[in-house]
């Protein structure tokens, strides 16, 4: 019995050196990442996950933090990086929108690795008779100066109740600090952020109160509405927000970020790999931040999200049973609308060339709404 258990041992350990071994030997030996500034959340679990491998596999990975989207997307697109943690840049650049809608961007393809999901609502101050997105009609809402990835958040959630941007009053701030402060001086009356933004515990705690606006996961007419403005969201259960009480859930939406990005010459081998590493260092990483445990793959490997999955992220994913047919169908309904918008681009550029920055980025954000409502 004893000589038995002691081969069981050794035949289990040397199986578990042998899978680990081949793990390490797919994944190379050093690694850049692009992120957020540090001290950002993104930084955070860039940094947490990096240590992750570095203790199970040795590999190590150099991260280059950046205070802008485009700092973070140009080592990426350069061959310089080859993984970026991202936010709402991915899918604005695959769109060439905003800061993207110029003669030097345009459309870019990406491919995302794997992205946790964040929760995101209109949130309004207690006493501004806001119990449903609809009830904004009329409503001040918070605006970020220069932020287009909060705005158009916040401009889908309110087509989630119907409404656009004519039918609330739009108050714009230079900050986002002071955006989302702006409901506890009475500046404003509600906004669009993750629910523990720091300003809303002082909100929760102010005579004026704190309400999130629901958005239910059941209500197909907003959600169809929220999606065609923003692509990239789904219903999520939030159960940490400020002045939400325990035991209770907030029906909100979930964006991705960070959003791990690469770009679709990478290798499916190599991305395989990488995700791989991913869920295998999970219980090394997971404590890491408070919302690091949302890295698990049933939460961070699945649409939607910013830009198509890598084949290479799929292929994983698909072994381990939580890639669908669905998901499939999704993946390649956002392949079709980003190679759509590539195909305009390049139409578009070289007949627009002499129009001014603003003329150019104007007439091509106008050819994307069209491209777009095509697909729709």
């Amino acid at each position: 019995m004893r000589t038995g258990f002691k081969f069981g041992v050794a035949l289990g350990g040397l199986m578990a050196l042998s899978a680990f071994a081949a793990t390490a030997q797919e994944l190379p030996d050093t690694m850049v990442w692009t992120s957020y500034d540090v001290g950002s959340a993104g930084y955070a679990e860039a940094s947490a996950i990096a240590d992750a491998f570095g203790k199970e596999f040795g590999t190590r990975v150099r991260i280059q933090p950046s205070g802008s989207g485009i700092g973070r997307l140009q080592p990426l697109l350069q061959g310089r990086a080859d993984y970026a943690f991202l936010a709402t840049e991915a899918f604005f650049v695959s769109e060439g929108a905003f800061d993207f809608a110029t003669k030097d961007w345009g459309p870019r393809e990406l491919r995302a690795v794997a992205g946790r999901p964040a929760g995101i609502t209109l949130i309004a101050a207690g006493d501004a008779g806001i119990d449903t997105v609809a009830d904004a009609r009329g409503k001040r809402i918070a605006f970020v100066a220069g932020n287009p990835s909060v705005n158009v958040k916040c401009e889908a959630i309110l087509a989630f109740g119907g409404l656009t941007l004519d039918d609330v009053e739009v108050v714009t701030f230079p900050t986002y600090a002071s955006a989302m402060s702006s409901m506890t001086r009475n500046e404003s009356d509600a906004t669009c952020t993750t629910p523990t933004t720091s300003q809303l515990y002082e909100l929760a705690e102010s005579p004026r109160g704190i309400h999130y606006a629901p958005l239910e996961p059941d209500n197909a007419a907003g959600w169809e509405g929220l999606l065609k403005v923003l692509p990239i969201m789904g219903p999520s259960d939030e159960d940490v927000a400020a002045g939400l009480k325990e035991g209770e859930i907030a029906k909100m939406a979930a964006y991705r970020y960070p959003v791990i990005t690469t770009t679709p010459e990478k290798s499916a081998d190599d991305v395989y790999a990488f995700i791989k590493a991913l869920d295998a260092t999970y219980d090394l990483y997971k404590d890491g931040t408070s919302t690091m445990p949302r890295w698990t793959l049933e939460k961070s490997g699945k649409p939607a999200i910013d830009v198509p999955f890598h084949e290479g992220a799929i292929r994983y994913l698909k072994e381990k049973g939580i890639w669908t047919a669905e998901d499939d169908a999704w993946n390649d309904k956002r392949i079709e609308r980003m190679d759509a918008l590539i195909a305009a681009w390049d139409e578009f550029k070289p007949q627009n060339e002499g129009l001014s920055d603003e003329e150019f980025a104007n007439a091509w954000m106008a050819k994307r709404a069209e491209v777009v409502a095509g697909l729709n």
